[in-house]
């Protein structure tokens, strides 16, 4: 569970809500549903135009799932336990890998690759393509929730301008004035949250997600591929630590 992905949305909403408790309490009075229809309406359509129906229909799940749920195994955590495994295998044979237990299910598919007998070629090019698949998914979800957050802010202004004009076709009539201002203002205030609270943070945090999961499943191939060729633990994680930025490659050389 990825807490600093709940907190910050919560955050923003707690936010928002003190402000309005300062203020008076009247929540009824930032709801239009003018605004309502103009953002998720629009927000909805202009998404629909930018994107398959295929991607966002599994994008937008997959985005928030892993958003809140996913995280990336560390480097050196991987590091630790591929030499680990790297050690079992070249002790007691490829087939002991069957029993071995890791906490990464990429890994995990890797090791029972080396136990069943697959060659090299075969495990190279079938993680690589298991971990580009992934990571286009991820992408695409990324890349939905960046557009949401894009075109959200726009339909607000559109709502901007259409209850401004609703408002001055009516000035003759005051009753009309206070639900055209409402639906403009309300609109660019609905478009404003659902991009910086939701949208953008989103796709943000999955751009994140998806560099670190490159990383850690790249580096997982290569500690895979090393012990297919039945190398040396030392030699597995002298080559894995490449991976690491200097002053953490300084810290494991000292463990």
């Amino acid at each position: 569970m990825d807490l600093a992905t709940g907190l910050g949305i919560l955050g923003g909403v707690v936010t928002i809500c003190a402000i309005i408790l300062i203020d008076g309490g009247n929540f009824a009075a930032f709801y239009d549903k003018h605004a309502v229809i103009i953002i998720f309406g629009g927000a909805a359509a202009s998404t629909m135009t930018r994107f398959p129906f295929s991607v966002i229909t599994h994008g937008i799940p997959m985005g928030m799932r892993f958003a809140f749920t996913m995280s990336a195994s560390h480097p050196r955590e991987l590091i630790e336990e591929i030499t680990r495994v790297a050690d079992i295998a070249r002790k007691n044979g490829p087939v002991a890998l069957e029993n071995v237990a890791v906490s990464d299910p990429f890994l995990a598919q890797g090791l029972r690759y080396i136990a069943d007998g697959y060659d090299k070629e075969f495990i190279r090019d079938t993680m690589q393509r298991d971990r580009d698949n992934f990571l286009q998914r991820l992408d695409e979800g990324s890349k939905v929730y960046r557009a949401i957050g894009d075109c959200a802010p726009a339909w607000g202004m559109i709502g901007t301008i259409l209850g401004m004009i609703t408002m001055f076709a009516n000035m003759s009539d005051p009753s009309k004035l206070g639900p055209a201002m409402a639906t403009a203002l309300l609109a660019t205030l609905y478009g404003a949250i659902i991009a910086n609270m939701i949208a953008m943070p989103l796709a943000d945090k999955l751009h994140i997600k998806l560099e670190e999961e490159e990383i850690a499943r790249t580096l997982i191939i290569d500690g895979v591929l090393q012990m297919r060729d039945a190398k040396s633990p030392t030699l597995v994680r002298e080559m894995l630590l490449a991976y690491l930025p200097q002053h953490h490659r300084t810290e494991m050389a000292k463990a």
